[in-house]
This record gives structure tokens, sequence and C-alpha cells, in this order.
């Protein structure tokens, strides 16, 4: 019943706007480059298993979570590094659920306490 409703200023400037004939050339461009499907880089990130071993060692819980914001990598690198871990029989999953695992460091990646003192002097 009514009718239509009243447009605002704003609404009405910007249909204005858009039916000028300088924004269309614009337009056709953007669909043109919309067609063309842009290939994504992979970026890949290696991390120092010495240095994501000693990270690990000063973990309470190892977590992948807990490895990416130590190390300052994504939590993909960091679940990738554990992963190759595991498969190397460094660290075991003792827990977790879905995409969130809790691993144990094995001992005989843990650094002992003289590699600790010769790192540390």
């Amino acid at each position: 019943m009514g009718g239509t409703k009243k447009k605002s200023l704003s609404s009405t400037a910007k249909t204005q706007d858009e039916s000028s004939p300088q924004a269309q050339p614009e337009k056709k461009e953007e669909k043109k480059t919309k067609g063309q499907k842009q290939q994504k880089a992979r970026v890949t990130v290696l991390l120092d298993e010495k240095q994501g071993v000693k990270v690990l060692s000063g973990l309470k819980a190892v977590t992948p979570q807990a490895l990416a914001r130590n190390l300052g990598v994504k939590i993909s690198v960091a679940n990738a590094f554990i992963r190759s871990l595991e498969s190397q029989g460094s660290v075991r999953c003792v827990g977790g659920y879905s995409g969130h695992r809790v691993y144990e460091l094995l001992q005989e990646a843990k650094p002992s306490a003289e590699e600790k003192k010769q790192q540390a002097s």
C-alpha cells in the first residue's frame, strides 16, 4: 500500500555517480581482470630442527599452536614440523582431539643438562 520509500541523499548520489560516463570504462576493465585467475604463490618456510627442538623442550604442552607462537610462524608450518618429528620418532602424540593434538617430546630428542650448559656458555 503506500508505494516506494523516498531514497536518502547519499544513495541517490551514489546512483548518479555510477551512471556517469566516466565510471563506465573503469568497470569494464575490472570485469576483464576478474575473468583471469590469479595463481597463488606457494610460500615455504623452513624451520631449523635444532631451533625447533630447543623451543619444544621448553614448552609445558607441546602443541602446534604453542610452537607457532614461540617461533613466529604459521600454525600449518608448525604442524608440518611436528608431524615430521613424529615420523622420525622424536615426538609422539599423547592426547588431544580433532586438530588440537598434544605431543610429548621423547627423551632422545631432549637436550641433556650438559648440552644446555654448553649452549649457555
